[in-house]
């Protein structure tokens, strides 16, 4: 048996292959677009609304299934356990792009949004301190746009962010199933 065939090319295993690339980059984006919401959050102060915490559950998701599937690839797992990875992957970023366009629908008033962007209330302790508290409490409502860049708010850069993910999950996954 010669050294050839017994293994196999650093394309079929390498950084060359199509799902590594596809999951390492829906990693990467995925990790960036936290790190950004995170940044506008803790050194912006601009806070999110109960959507935009729901919207970050994607990414949450997204960032150790994607290095999961870069790595198993890498270790040459069965190819439909990388197209599985890839396919959930591919949902999970278009489930995000759904919900960012919902969002960005209630910000531009095109329909309501949940009535659980009311803002946190919590312990309202004794009546003497209660207007003291109600008078501290910041509402991050839904449908009130805090930042925009280019006239897009941060959810419709969700959505485009979330569409690029599934569109490179995509990519990954039909190389994949295309290869021998």
């Amino acid at each position: 048996m010669t050294a050839e065939a017994t293994f196999k090319p650093a394309r079929a295993r390498g950084a060359s292959n199509p799902a590594v690339l596809a999951a390492s980059a829906v990693g990467l984006v995925a990790a960036a677009t936290l790190a950004g919401a995170w940044f506008f959050q803790l050194v912006l102060d601009i806070q999110p609304c109960p959507l935009c915490l729901e919207q970050r559950y994607a990414y949450y998701l997204a960032v150790p299934l994607a290095a999961l599937v870069a790595v198993a690839t890498a270790k040459d797992a069965p190819r439909a356990v990388v197209i599985g990875g890839l396919a959930l992957l591919t949902l999970a970023a278009l489930g995000n792009a759904v919900l960012g366009g919902y969002h960005a629908g209630v910000e531009w008033g095109f329909w309501a949004g949940p009535t659980d962007c009311t803002g946190p209330v919590g312990n309202l302790g004794s009546a003497g301190s209660l207007l003291d508290r109600l008078n501290t409490v910041k509402v991050i409502r839904c449908d009130e746009v805090q930042f925009r860049f280019l006239g897009i708010s941060l959810a419709g850069y969700n959505v485009l962010i979330s569409l690029l993910m599934a569109a490179l999950a995509l990519w990954g996954m039909r190389r994949t199933a295309r290869s021998s």
